[in-house]
């Protein structure tokens, strides 16, 4: 019991902790003055953005099952990622729990639908991390007193490296495989070759990544402009991305405080007032949030939903490992 709520009480308190040390940095009556005066057509846009990410989303997810030469429509891979988003509102990790308990009943083995999502985490914050690289020197143009200019270049070769050593992953000495956490492992490891041996799947899958964070940058621009605030389409590309590659720390209650904060520190670079880079950041919240919320509406109507216990076994079945597939993961490459 300890182990399972400590995580949640220390990221709550860190989630509070930050919004508090926001909070009394800003003017309230000043950012509610500033959120008064927001477009509803600005609105109404960074919504519709809000569900083209989700079709991004989908289709990035997708690309990896395909590549996975798994069974899945792209009308059912929307339906169940759609029913994810909306419970990632909560944590990332409920979310892609169902999604793996979703694809699981939908006939796919237990190791193609664990890591059918592992690997599109794994390309998605990939694609985040190579998307500021590319852009840091933009960035540093218009903020050249932004500290850690090495930081997302090493991140990149590490991303990168980091991919190389999950695919040899089933290269360990055969006395290990009596663990079932080495045996996932093995598992993760022939489809990871399997999406990076094909430039044509990894390619495309990173392309939509990459796609899906300039579209949240697009977001944030409409709402910027919607508050009517002094910022450009450029200054939205290469501020937002570092936001949202905080906000995946698994350090806070669903990014909450840790994105105001980063919104916050990094828009202030670019001379946006502290209380109206409060207000962006809450609307962006808003929108991603209102944007997923049919997530829900589509849960509700489907027809099978799991027991917790099913879903606290798809949260841990990385290290439980994939004994229903019991193939070596080198004859699936």
């Amino acid at each position: 019991m300890v182990k399972r709520w400590l995580p949640w009480v220390l990221k709550g308190v860190l989630s509070v902790g930050l919004i508090w040390f926001v909070f009394n940095k800003v003017d309230i009556n000043s950012a509610w003055d500033q959120a008064k005066t927001l477009d509803p057509l600005m609105l109404a846009v960074a919504l519709g953005l809000g569900v083209i990410q989700v079709l991004l989303g989908a289709g990035r997810w997708w690309l990896v099952l395909k590549a996975l030469k798994a069974a899945f429509s792209p009308v059912q891979a929307f339906v169940v990622f759609y029913i994810g988003i909306c419970f990632s509102i909560i944590t990332p990790v409920a979310g892609d729990a169902i999604r793996m308990w979703k694809t699981r009943r939908s006939g796919l083995s237990l190791a193609t639908s664990v890591n059918s999502v592992m690997l599109e985490r794994i390309i998605t914050i990939l694609g985040l991390v190579l998307l500021v690289a590319a852009t840091q020197p933009l960035l540093l143009a218009r903020a050249p007193n932004i500290p850690g200019s090495w930081v997302f270049p090493l991140l990149s070769l590490v991303g990168i490296a980091g991919i190389v050593f999950i695919s040899q992953l089933d290269r360990l000495p055969q006395s290990l495989h009596r663990w079932r956490i080495v045996r996932g492992l093995a598992h993760l490891a022939g489809d990871t070759r399997r999406l990076f041996r094909h430039p044509g799947w990894s390619g495309g899958t990173l392309a939509v990544a990459v796609i899906g964070h300039a579209n949240l940058s697009l977001e944030a621009y409409a709402l910027a402009r919607g508050l009517g605030l002094n910022v450009d389409l450029l200054d939205c590309l290469v501020l937002v991305p570092p936001v949202i590659l905080l906000m995946t720390l698994p350090i806070s209650i669903a990014g909450l405080g840790l994105r105001e904060t980063a919104m916050v520190t990094a828009f202030g670079y670019v001379g946006v007032e502290s209380h109206s880079a409060l207000v962006l950041s809450l609307l962006f919240g808003f929108t991603n949030i209102a944007s997923a919320l049919p997530g829900g509406l589509i849960w509700l109507l489907s027809a099978e939903h799991p027991r917790p216990d099913e879903i606290e076994r798809m949260e841990h079945a990385a290290e439980d490992g994939f004994d229903d597939q019991p193939e070596a993961a080198s004859e699936k490459t």
